[in-house]
């Protein structure tokens, strides 16, 4: 199996080289625990192998993040300007905004892809139409809805999202948030099941220190035990 190589430096080495190529891999984790750090860097490192990218966030304006990379000793100034990687910045306001975010993705001819983070998306009220003339996916704001004609289908609009990721042929990121001590490994408890691979970023504050575990990655024999993890300059690194 192909392999595409994280820029996580020690990571490779337990997953079998890297992230399957043209996989789906959930990265989820509590504030501050490096998820967007970890995106930044399996960005540059496609950037590094000649790859195109992209970096679709939700949360954050891309001048933030920008600085976040440069803060870390990460430069993405002069890819940007010759095209091979875009930050875009999806509002969650935007009537559009699955439009946008679909076309970008499935006609950039994009390598690598990251979505930051999954968990707004999965939030906003999705309704499959229940009648016999219209099936399709339609948003729905709560003032509009309806109990007798919509039925609420989370699991469908996820899966509508990584449909089109797996369709853009790339190796894909998402990022989901994670509360303190909850036994799901995403927020919305749907998406480790849909994703390729999935991998926790975690604090221990008691003991000031971070860790990442491999907890799912296709095709791959990996160790489930928490590696401890360091944020410094160039990101992350196993310990």
């Amino acid at each position: 199996m192909e392999r595409e190589k994280t820029g996580i430096e020690g990571l490779d080495n337990i997953i079998g080289g890297g992230l399957p190529k043209n996989s789906i891999t959930l990265v989820s984790g509590p504030p501050g625990s490096g998820k967007s750090i970890f995106c930044l860097q399996f960005l540059f490192e496609g950037l590094k192998e000649g790859e195109k990218c992209l970096f679709l966030t939700l949360d954050k304006k891309v001048e933030g993040i920008i600085t976040q990379a440069e803060e870390l000793g990460i430069n993405f100034q002069s890819e940007i300007e010759k095209n091979l990687v875009k930050f875009l910045f999806l509002n969650i306001n935007k009537k559009l905004i699955y439009e946008s975010m679909t076309n970008e993705i499935l006609s950039g001819g994009y390598d690598r892809i990251v979505l930051d983070s999954i968990t707004p998306l999965s939030e906003m009220p999705i309704y499959l139409k229940n009648d016999e003339y219209n099936s399709d996916i339609s948003v729905i704001s709560p003032e509009d809805l309806s109990s007798n004609s919509n039925i609420p289908v989370r699991r469908i609009h996820l899966r509508y999202i990584l449909t089109t990721l797996e369709s853009a042929n790339s190796t894909s990121i998402i990022t989901s948030e994670l509360p303190a001590g909850s036994l799901l490994l995403s927020r919305d408890g749907i998406s480790e099941f849909l994703a390729d691979g999935v991998i926790v970023l975690s604090l221990d504050p008691t003991m000031d220190r971070r860790k990442l575990s491999v907890m799912k990655m296709r095709n791959t024999k990996h160790t489930l035990k928490p590696q401890d993890i360091l944020i410094e300059n160039g990101g992350i690194k196993l310990i």
